[in-house]
């Protein structure tokens, strides 16, 4: 039997559409239906119009497109944070979905940061003792660890957020734009840890504008544009295709 044909799939997407309601001012709509009715003026922005694919396990998917494609509205209701307007999602298990726009609490250290992030992951205190020196290590900020986050740069702040979600084991991790900030070095342990995920058969989604992320670190990639599924394949083919477009 083919190893692709005994690979079991971990994310299903059946034909998603995601719609945004807003008056013609900006100003969101979606939850003040009686004022829907009654306005002219209300826009639909059609986010994500029948986009379908599978993923099985041990896959690494690049996300690109440019802004205001949809990518992030895609990684969104994987993630199971935006409802469809029709269509669906189906996961093997509970997707974790991290973005540089996480929520850390400034006024607190690096290392309380590390504590609340690690539980809110659903670690054990103990397991979030066990993995602390790793996920300091691997942030590279211990010199700062005490200090409060309000005193990072943003680049210091993605590196912390990135440490702490992958003390954990995710079966379906999704990266929105968080390797874009950092240094090198950084980048180059980030793209290095979702290569080891994606061999111990997790799914990653990487969400990024640096074609050279997606293509050293995916094993595929979905284009968007304008919320479509413009084209799906192998990383090289569907990155020049893109960069050919622009």
């Amino acid at each position: 039997m083919d190893a692709l044909e005994t690979r079991r799939p971990t994310v299903v997407v059946d034909g998603l559409e995601v719609e945004y309601r807003s008056f013609a001012s900006g100003k969101a709509a979606a939850d003040r239906p009686s004022l829907l009715r009654r306005q002219r003026g209300v826009r639909v922005v059609h986010a994500l119009k029948g986009v379908s694919f599978r993923v099985d396990e041990g896959e690494s998917i690049g996300v690109i497109g440019h802004n205001g494609s949809g990518k992030s509205t895609l990684m969104r209701a994987i993630a199971g944070l935006q409802s469809p307007a029709a269509g669906a999602v189906y996961a093997s298990a509970r997707p974790a979905l991290l973005g540089v726009n996480a929520a850390l609490i400034p006024d607190l250290s690096g290392d309380k940061n590390i504590t609340l992030g690690g539980l809110a992951l659903g670690l054990t205190p103990e397991e979030v003792e066990a993995a602390r020196e790793e996920i300091v290590e691997f942030s590279g900020l211990a010199e700062f660890i005490d200090l409060p986050m309000k005193t990072y740069s943003s680049g210091m702040q993605a590196r912390l957020r990135f440490s702490i979600a992958m003390a954990r084991h995710h079966q379906i991790l999704l990266v929105d734009e968080a390797l874009a900030v950092g240094d090198k070095e950084f980048r180059a342990k980030s793209e290095q840890r979702i290569r080891d995920m994606r061999d111990q058969a997790s799914t990653v989604f990487l969400v990024s504008h640096s074609m050279s992320s997606i293509r050293d670190t995916c094993t595929r990639v979905l284009w968007i544009d304008h919320g479509e599924l413009r084209m799906d394949g192998e990383p090289k083919a569907v990155v020049k295709a893109y960069n050919a477009s622009r």
